[in-house]
């Protein structure tokens, strides 16, 4: 829905340069001469210029109130300046004294719109008219009945509908309305108008106020079936019309079967309370029924759920149908007999106490004291936000330059969006990696902002952020899935640097392949080599190899020999064709897997399996990958480096099979601090170390320790495990069954990924991922979007505003294993 023109966000490096050495962002209003300020012009990126004379009285006041819309219009991408004029002048906007009177808005060399400086009277005006001017084409301004209803046809079983109507174009409401058509244009049509006569068709009594409408149009399948319509009952501002939609976008009924007083939704979050209709599975269709009544009334105002009776494990009174929770934390529960819908209704609007959250446009971001995020993401951008990087170390792209750069050399192209913490903190990574490789790489170190280009990370299959992918002549995208951090991601890079699998043609090649001579330099980022060995003839074998291989790019080196003399290698390293020689460098130990019947995902699978550690050290970064063996852990806690005597004890077991059914690890806590918090959670008071402990993490949640009075040997470990196995040992705790959430389910920016998590199922494979989506051209013009719009499957052109502004995305509580560790 949004035309790949319609690039407004993006600041001019010479703006953005000329403003940090500014003091106050607000104050920064940059001053060129009008040759200057034309040759900084760039292709879609907007600017708003004001052509003065120099030292003019009679431009101080609005030149205030252009300053006070610097900082806001430079959050949009939207740089602004002023033009000083000279008298010898010949420029068009220099001329005439009424020009003088004129600011212009840009998008690169086209002028777009030109306003008369009565028109932008205040920092509300400026920023609305603006706003309003480049969103054309994605807010609809109507001025009939006519066009509301012709409209409202038109967008039927399609898309909903953000009505606002508002008193003047430049008003505060403008603003508010224009800001959140910035943020949801893609998702909503919305409509503005200043007719009275509009707003009274719809049926509002009180005119004087501005207003802001919901339609639920989407839903509408009968062309003759009015949308419903939802009225925003608080003032129209930016943080109220934010609040309002995502109360809109939440389900309209929700069934439950918990405590409510356990139950959180994004109601509670925004302040309002819960109404619980009471079920059982007697009446549950007649009950829904009425709860759907019930929510269609309360939209806004309240949380309507279900509660199933049935299924509820604790005791509600026998004849309450009613649940009511108000919105205040620690609240209880109220357990109500209503006998008349309405009365539910009342009961909500005469409780109901909506906080009005104000927004603070003058916050000094300055103070030391002030906008501490829970998000620790979120905090260390934020806390670092004036840190200049070095981004000339890496090529920005456009939708004009993203194919030709990347048909012309081997790209690694970073898809970020500029508003989201998680982004921005991997952007400093990626940019500490292009300064290890300046000089070295022959890949070129790229970066798309997708909330400057969303068209283009849409055609690159990117809805989520951040994601790095690498591009190579003929071959698919590869993405990359790692840590997002230098280190990996340099792993990543670097050994996709070689074939994925190396063609190997002699048997002494083979040998300095599987020695790690051959490629010695990337031995300390592919601790195992594989080889994959076949006979001429086995082609079916060969393409399963080369197919898990191409999978597997990234992660580990790969080979493959299928020589006429393959069977000297069989026979050498004990191997039946076809077969998988796994080269284990740090061993020297070279090990044999046959691979008959095996499909790619077998041979996937077990190269996976074979870069896992016997015995690993636990960390924060490797955690996740041996959670994955839904195992027991077996966790040796020790205050430094682990004893030879006790690793030689648990690795004779691991040969042994005994520890077979467990995920034998260790954990160091000089290394891992945080080991010292888990170890607290197990015990009352820190244990003396080293320690043996066995987690049942994945059923159950028991926690086993090894006696402290016992030695830690073979012998006595394995009598221990003996006697855990038989039941015979008690556990020291039960860890909770409870999800791991973000300290404020409003800065979870990893929600946003979970939509796009759901479309495209994961793989097994825990760090390598192949597109399977060739990158396509997209030479077709862009079609006019005045009348029809697609409801995109990702909102990407989201902004990060100032932090008095609303914009902190995701409900969703990310999900992680059920237990603590």
């Amino acid at each position: 829905m949004m035309s790949s023109g319609f690039s407004i966000y993006r600041v001019g490096i010479s703006f953005v340069m000329m403003c940090i050495f500014y003091k106050s962002a607000v104050d920064c209003l940059s001053e060129l001469s009008p040759q200057k300020y034309f040759s900084t012009l760039q292709p879609g990126k907007a600017s708003l210029a004001y052509f003065c004379q120099a030292d003019s009285p009679r431009t101080s006041i609005f030149l205030e109130e252009l300053k006070e819309a610097v900082k806001p219009l430079q959050d949009f991408g939207i740089s602004v300046t002023k033009v000083n004029c000279v008298k010898e002048e010949t420029s068009r906007y220099c001329g005439k004294e009424k020009d003088l009177m004129k600011v212009y808005l840009f998008r690169g060399n086209i002028l777009l719109r030109e306003f008369p400086t009565d028109t932008l009277f205040d920092v509300n005006a400026i920023i609305a008219h603006v706003l309003f001017a480049l969103l054309f084409n994605e807010v609809k301004y109507l001025t009939t009945v006519e066009d509301l209803q012709n409209i409202e046809n038109s967008l039927k079983g399609r898309a909903n509908i953000a009505f606002s109507y508002v008193r003047a174009i430049g008003t505060p409401e403008h603003r508010a309305v224009m800001e959140a058509a910035f943020v949801y244009g893609t998702t909503y049509q919305f409509v503005l108008t200043t007719e009275i006569a509009l707003l009274e068709s719809i049926g509002t009594e009180a005119i004087e106020n501005a207003h802001f409408y919901f339609f639920h149009c989407k839903q509408v399948l009968d062309l003759t079936q009015q949308c419903r319509r939802t009225l925003m009952e608080q003032p129209l501002t930016t943080l109220n019309v934010h609040r309002f939609i995502k109360i809109m976008e939440a389900p309209l009924l929700t069934e439950v079967a918990e405590d409510p007083q356990q139950v959180s939704t994004i109601h509670l979050q925004l302040g309002l309370p819960l109404v619980f209709i009471v079920s059982q599975q007697a009446t549950r269709e007649a009950d829904r029924r009425t709860a759907e009544w019930v929510a269609w009334h309360l939209l806004g105002k309240a949380g309507v759920l279900l509660l199933l009776r049935d299924s509820l494990e604790m005791d509600i009174p026998q004849h309450s149908n009613v649940v009511f929770r108000k919105a205040e934390e620690g609240a209880p529960v109220e357990f109500l007999v209503l006998h008349d819908i309405d009365l539910i209704i009342s009961r909500v609007e005469s409780n109901t106490y909506i906080e009005e959250i104000q927004e603070d446009e003058d916050e000094d971001m300055e103070s030391p004291d002030m906008d501490i995020q829970d998000d620790e993401v979120a905090e260390t951008v934020y806390r670092h936000r004036k840190t200049q990087l070095p981004l000339e170390l890496t090529v920005e792209l456009t939708e004009e330059t993203f194919n030709a750069t990347v048909v012309a050399s081997d790209s690694i192209v970073l898809f970020y969006a500029g508003w989201q913490a998680v982004s921005m903190a991997f952007l400093q990574s990626y940019i500490d990696l292009a300064i290890k490789l300046k000089g070295t790489s022959t890949m070129l170190l790229t970066r798309v902002n997708c909330a400057d280009w969303s068209d283009l990370c849409t055609k690159q299959n990117v809805t989520e952020f951040p994601v790095v992918k690498m591009y190579k002549e003929g071959k698919h995208p590869v993405s990359y899935a790692g840590m997002l951090g230098s280190e990996d991601l340099l792993k990543f890079i670097l050994l996709n640097r070689i074939s994925c699998p190396v063609n190997i043609t002699s048997v002494q090649e083979a040998e300095e392949y599987l020695s790690g001579e051959s490629y010695k330099d990337l031995v300390p980022y592919s601790s195992v080599s594989v080889l994959g060995l076949f006979s001429p003839n086995m082609t079916t074998a060969k393409e399963d190899f080369t197919e898990a291989a191409d999978y597997l790019r990234g992660c580990v080196i790969t080979g493959i020999y299928s020589e006429e003399d393959a069977l000297i290698l069989s026979n050498k390293y004990a191997a039946t064709l076809p077969a998988l020689l796994l080269a284990r460098h740090k061993e020297g130990e070279v090990e044999s897997i046959p691979l008959a019947n095996s499909r790619a995902q077998d041979i996937v699978q077990i190269v996976t399996n074979a870069l896992l550690e016997t015995f690993p050290e636990i960390t924060v970064k490797n955690l996740p990958i041996y959670l994955r063996l839904q195992k027991p852990l077996f966790i040796l806690f020790s205050d430094g480096s682990i004893n030879p005597q006790y690793k030689k004890a648990i690795l004779t077991l691991v040969q042994e099979k005994h520890l077979d059914s467990l995920t034998p690890c260790w954990l160091n806590l000089k290394n891992t601090p945080v080991g010292r918090v888990i170890l607290q959670t197990y015990f009352d008071a820190l244990p003396p170390l080293p320690c043996i402990v066995v987690v049942n993490l994945h059923s159950g949640g028991q926690v086993f320790v090894f006696p402290a009075e016992q030695a830690i040997t073979e012998q006595n470990i394995l009598s221990w495990l003996k006697k855990l196995e038989a039941g015979l040992e008690s556990h020291i705790t039960i860890l909770p069954a409870q999800e791991w959430k973000p300290p404020l389910p409003a800065y979870d920016f990893l929600s946003m990924m979970d939509a796009a998590a759901s479309q495209h199922p994961t793989r097994k494979e825990p760090k390598c991922t192949k597109e399977t989506n060739v990158q396509e051209n997209d030479k077709k013009q862009h079609e006019d979007k005045s009348t029809v719009r697609k409801e995109p499957t990702e909102t990407l052109r989201i902004k990060h505003w100032n932090r008095s502004n609303w914009f902190k995305e995701g409900e969703k509580s990310f999900k992680h294993d059920n237990k603590e560790l």
